[in-house]
């Protein structure tokens, strides 16, 4: 599927395609939005691109099919990344694998940042899976921050979110990470007294 275009292709073994249909401008215009974080996301799941882009096209091609009802929701931000992590957790559940950046050279080699990024310290086993354990919203900005490299302001707008709303579900997931991995809190941070306590 290539830049700016949704097709229909019917199942590959069937060796037809059925035409493109008239999309709605809103889904093109979200699909133009969102096909690079979509791929980004699934990539760095799935490992490869061919692999990555099967699952986005039928992640989108679901996402169309159910298109007004999810422009009724009133979320649609947040309803649609459930539809990418669902299609995404399903593709590896059926590869019997784990995600690509637990195993794949240079995202393997990035764990070890996002460890430092995470003020994860030690030898902390099991990160991988802790990552997986998250709430979606805390797993996909731990994955987009610190894995993608997103800045707050590009996750908000993938997410439909608040800046602040995107930091408070970094910060949860950093604590949850924590608690799961059975690290002390750093060492020098001074714990807030005052408003709110």
């Amino acid at each position: 599927m290539g830049t700016g275009e949704v097709s229909t292709d019917v199942s590959p073994q069937d060796g037809g395609h059925a035409a493109p249909p008239d999309l709605p401008l809103d889904f093109e215009g979200f699909y133009l939005g969102h096909q690079e974080f979509f791929h980004d996301f699934a990539v760095i799941h799935l490992g490869g691109r061919r692999v990555a882009e099967e699952v986005v096209h039928q992640v989108f091609l679901q996402i169309l099919g159910g298109w007004d009802e999810l422009l009724q929701q009133g979320d649609l931000e947040q309803q649609t990344l459930a539809v990418l992590h669902r299609g995404v957790s399903q593709r590896l559940q059926e590869d019997n694998r784990p995600p690509a950046f637990l195993i794949a050279g240079p995202i393997a080699k990035n764990l070890e940042a996002v460890r430092n990024q995470l003020e994860i310290n030690g030898a902390a086993g099991g990160l991988y899976e802790a990552i997986l354990g998250l709430p979606t919203r805390q797993f996909t900005v731990i994955v987009l921050r610190h894995l993608l490299g997103y800045p707050t302001k590009r996750i908000a707008r993938y997410m439909g979110l608040d800046t602040r709303t995107v930091d408070y579900h970094g910060r949860k997931g950093r604590e949850r990470l924590r608690i799961q991995l059975g690290l002390p809190a750093p060492a020098g941070r001074p714990v807030k007294k005052g408003a709110g306590q």
